[in-house]
């Protein structure tokens, strides 16, 4: 029996938390090797590990595996988790495509300069009301059903509940006029396997702090 997947990255949210999700959504339990150190970091590059010198990287099923999405792809393929045929494919990469550039404002946000954060903070929120969710409330509203695509759990109902739960910490009220959403995260959050991985003490990862950055920094030097 193959072994549990290896995560390697350092002890943060990131470009890996998204596979957290994925893997935990999916029942999948999973390993992580830290990355705690610049050294860390070179010898993953000196030992060929890393295809493009960047994390994050997934061993699974004897491969390693980089490139975030390339990482998402397969993990959702393989557990049945990415739609029944290629139009089903395809409105899972356009919904998770635009989850992806709303996560990435907020996922960027701990790096605003003090003086520009009032700003970017004013930004992702209008872009949450009035661009990302309401296109979601949209697509559960037209066909009245409980997850995005097909009418079963897909990645892209497993990415917009992780995404939810990031909008809310920027500002609580964000889903205040998104009931269809709201009951999606709801049911998302209720499943077995997720719940387990909301619970204190699973690999889910807290807001990334000045602490976190500091450590991110001295690892990646930027």
């Amino acid at each position: 029996m193959a072994g549990k997947p290896v995560l390697h990255y350092f002890d943060s949210r990131g470009r890996m938390e998204c596979i957290r999700w994925l893997l935990a959504a999916a029942g999948v339990e999973f390993e992580e090797k830290l990355i705690e150190s610049p050294e860390d970091l070179d010898k993953l590059k000196n030992d060929g590990s890393l295809m493009f010198q960047q994390v994050p990287m997934v061993e699974i099923d004897g491969m390693k595996l980089v490139q975030t999405r390339a990482i998402l792809n397969y993990i959702a393929t393989k557990h049945n988790l990415y739609g029944k045929d290629m139009k089903e494919r395809v409105l899972i990469d356009m919904y998770t495509e635009g989850m992806a550039d709303l996560n990435e404002m907020i996922m960027l946000l701990p790096l605003c300069p003090a003086d520009q954060k009032d700003a970017k903070i004013a930004l992702i929120k209008d872009r949450t009301k009035n661009r990302y969710l309401p296109v979601f409330e949209k697509v559960l509203k037209s066909h009245g059903q409980d997850y995005l695509v097909g009418n079963k759990l897909s990645r892209a109902d497993i990415h917009l509940t992780e995404l939810l739960y990031y909008v809310e910490e920027v500002d609580s009220s964000l889903l205040a006029n998104f009931p269809l959403l709201k009951a999606l995260k709801t049911r998302i959050s209720n499943l077995p396997s997720v719940k387990k991985f909301l619970q204190p003490g699973s690999q889910r990862k807290p807001p990334t702090d000045e602490k976190k950055l500091e450590e991110a920094r001295k690892i990646f030097k930027f």
